[in-house]
C-alpha cells in the first residue's frame, strides 16, 4: 500500500509507515561522552556543595551523580568502599 509516497508494510496486523529502524553499532562520539561526563562533574560538585563543601566524599558523589545522569540508583555504600579499597565497616563510620 502506498500513501503520499510512502509504502507500508504489514507487521502482524500493524501498518508501519515505513520499515523499522535498525540498532545502531555505532560508538557515541566524542563530544557525547565529554558533555555526559561534564554532566556528572557538574551534579558531583553540587552534591559536595549541598553538604556544605565537606571534603572525602568524592566518589560517592561521583557514583551518585553518575547514577543520577543514567538513571541508575546509587551504589550502596560498600560498593563506595571497595571502590575506595575500603571495607564496609569503613563505609558505615564514614572513615
Amino acid at each position: 500500500m502506498s500513501v503520499g509516497g510512502l509504502t507500508s508494510r504489514d507487521a502482524g496486523g500493524l501498518t508501519l509507515p515505513h520499515p523499522p529502524a535498525a540498532v545502531s553499532t555505532a560508538k557515541p562520539d566524542e563530544g557525547s561522552l565529554e558533555l555526559t561526563e561534564q554532566l556528572i562533574r557538574t551534579r558531583a560538585y553540587r552534591f559536595f556543595e549541598e553538604r556544605g563543601s565537606e571534603h572525602g566524599h568524592d566518589l560517592e558523589d561521583w557514583l551518585r551523580a553518575k547514577a543520577e545522569v543514567f538513571g541508575r540508583k546509587p551504589a550502596p555504600d560498600a560498593e563506595v568502599a571497595a571502590a575506595e579499597g575500603g571495607s564496609v565497616g569503613a563505609a558505615a563510620r564514614g572513615a
